[in-house]
C-alpha cells in the first residue's frame, strides 16, 4: 500500500497475500485502530473502495515542509549546461548535445527527462536518432510564457566567434 498511486481493495490484498478478504478486512482495520491510538505520524484510511496511507493532520506541516524542500534540489552545473544546449538547439539529439558540450550526457538527459524538464521530440529523420525539447515545466519553472522568452545569447558569446562562423575560419587554428 505504501506504493500504490490509488487506494488497495481489500480484494487485491487478500489475493496477493493469499489470504480470507474476511481477515484482511479485520486485520486492516485492527491497523486502522492501533495507528490512531498510538498517536503514530500515518493514519491507514478506508477510502474511494480501498486503504490508503495518510499523515496524520498534526504531521502535516512537517511533511509539507520536506516535501517542499525536496522540490528546491538545484540543477548540477553538467545539468544546467545540458539543459541549455537543449532550450537553445531543439529539436536536439544527446549525440548532438554531447558535442557541443565535448563530454557524454547521457546520464545527465536521463535525469533530466525524469525531472520532467525535457522530454523526447521523436526521431531525427536522418540518423533515427531520439530527439529532446525541453516541456512546458521547464517554461513554467523558468516563468516564461514561450522559447522566444529565452535571453538572446550573443552577448554572452566572445567577440570572435560570429567572425569566425561568418568566415569558415577557425581562430584555434592559426
Amino acid at each position: 500500500m505504501l506504493v500504490a498511486d490509488e487506494p488497495v481493495p481489500e480484494v487485491v490484498i487478500a489475493q496477493v497475500l493469499e489470504r480470507p478478504r474476511e481477515e484482511i478486512a479485520t486485520a486492516l482495520s485492527e491497523l486502522a485502530s492501533s495507528y490512531t491510538a498510538e498517536g503514530r505520524g500515518f493514519d491507514l484510511r478506508e477510502v474511494a473502495g480501498g486503504w490508503r496511507y495518510y499523515t496524520r493532520e498534526d504531521c502535516a506541516p512537517v511533511v509539507e515542509r520536506f516535501v517542499s524542500d525536496g522540490q528546491e534540489i538545484r540543477l548540477t552545473q553538467a545539468a544546467l549546461e545540458t539543459l541549455s544546449v537543449v532550450a537553445y538547439r531543439q529539436p536536439v539529439s544527446r549525440a548532438r548535445v554531447s558535442a557541443v558540450r565535448g563530454v557524454n550526457c547521457d546520464g545527465v538527459m536521463r535525469t533530466l527527462v525524469l525531472r520532467g524538464l525535457v522530454e523526447e521530440a521523436g526521431a531525427d529523420p536522418d540518423t533515427g536518432a531520439i530527439l529532446f525539447r525541453t516541456t512546458s515545466y521547464f517554461l513554467e519553472r523558468l516563468g516564461l510564457p514561450g522559447l522566444d522568452g529565452l535571453p538572446e545569447l550573443a552577448p554572452f558569446l566572445p567577440d570572435d566567434v560570429d567572425d569566425a562562423e561568418d568566415s569558415g575560419h577557425d581562430p584555434a587554428a592559426s
